[in-house]
């Protein structure tokens, strides 16, 4: 069993307990309808393994089937969980602040209240996170370049990232997504990692998973598309994931680079979740952006928003996604602890940029609360523009 497995297992199990405690405390639930409760929660905490393997295997019906119950109460028990938290926190401390100092505490909150708020906050949440996740924005970033030809207007470069196509998010997703695309009139296509979320079949006719092919094909961007590894491909398994992505008409840059014009180059890697190890992929990055032309424009595609030491100052530009912003607030604040930046544009300590896309689709609970989905729109113009 995968250290990421026993992980998850005992993280989302020890929520399930702590809800679950919390709940049969506030209500004075019988011993019936706590043993119900649990055996609930045990089918939940194994539902996202009941879901990949189903699909894995070929059970497609089933494990979408599966896949919206299990994930909708994924994201509703974050947020019960987190309110609960933050809830129980200030009730403690301010019966603490009663019983150690002697004072009147104007608002103490009991168990029942603070479960019934708490409950409260995460449907509504859960509510306007559904629809949040389906409403696309398109964040502009500008960057002036001396690079860049004074005779060039601007190079448009449209990302997208984590669209995770998978079980839940289908065609009518995609193309919320691609409208946003359409829209900005890219002249060159990213995608920086886990454009797939599940095991596409690539059967022969007219399927689902041939239909988003189509639909992403079809997009237009003059000087190329292109795309990267993100740790999904590997999880969903490379061979189908990077064929579906070739066939959306994405050049795949797996540790290489392409030169667009005499001065811009695309450089990509892989994402360390592939068979490479992680010092082989670093080594391999810096002798790729080494080997670019150094009066070109220098973008860098990759997934984690990590800037290697060696790399910084290498690149020009690199585009990033992977983190979601968190997805569901106030889970950001975990994610920064193993990156710094999360989300929007920041200049590195050798005066790079790195752009980290929120990302435009979902992965697990198909919801998102305070951290919308996002198509970037990069132009690339001439300094002083």
């Amino acid at each position: 069993m995968s250290l990421f497995l026993i992980s998850f297992l005992g993280l989302y199990g020890g929520l399930h307990a702590y809800i679950l405690i919390s709940l049969r405390t506030a209500f004075r639930l019988s011993q019936g309808v706590t043993v119900l409760l649990a055996g609930l929660m045990l089918l939940m905490v194994a539902a996202p393994i009941l879901v990949r393997l189903a699909e894995h295997h070929g059970h497609d019906r089933l494990a979408t089937t599966l896949a919206w119950p299990a994930y909708l109460w994924m994201g509703v028990l974050f947020l019960l969980g987190a309110a609960l938290l933050t809830l129980d926190i200030l009730r403690l401390t301010a019966s603490g602040f009663t019983s150690l100092f002697n004072l009147p505490f104007p608002v103490l909150l009991s168990p029942r209240c603070t479960c019934e708020i708490a409950l409260l906050t995460a449907i509504s949440a859960t509510i306007y996170g559904f629809f949040e996740a389906r409403a696309i924005r398109t964040e502009y970033l500008s960057v002036p370049s001396a690079k860049i030809p004074a005779g060039v207007n601007r190079i448009r470069i449209v990302q997208i990232s984590d669209v995770h196509l998978g079980l839940i998010t289908r065609e009518a997703r995609l193309e919320r997504i691609l409208a946003a695309v359409r829209a900005a009139g890219p002249d060159i296509l990213v995608s920086t990692g886990d454009l797939v979320d599940g095991r596409l079949s690539l059967r022969e006719g007219d399927t689902a998973d041939s239909r988003m092919e189509r639909m992403l094909a079809d997009i237009k961007a003059p000087r190329g598309k292109f795309a990267v590894s993100g740790n999904h491909e590997f999880y969903a398994g490379p061979e189908h994931a990077l064929a579906f992505t070739r066939s959306a008409g994405f050049r795949l840059l797996q540790g290489g680079s392409y030169a667009v014009a005499p001065y811009l180059s695309i450089t990509g890697v892989d994402d360390p979740a592939g068979p490479a190890g992680k010092e082989a992929l670093a080594a391999s990055e810096q002798g790729l952006l080494r080997q670019t032309p150094p009066h070109s424009f220098k973008i860098l595609l990759k997934h984690r928003p990590l800037v290697h030491p060696a790399s910084d100052g290498l690149f020009d530009l690199q585009l990033s996604g992977h983190t979601h912003q968190g997805q569901i607030f106030p889970f950001n604040l975990l994610v920064r602890l193993h990156y710094p930046q999360t989300s929007g544009t920041a200049r590195t300590k050798a005066g790079s940029l790195l752009h980290v896309s929120r990302g435009s689709g979902t992965w697990g609970p198909p919801i998102r609360f305070l951290a919308p989905p996002e198509v970037t729109v990069i132009d690339l113009v001439p300094a002083g523009k």
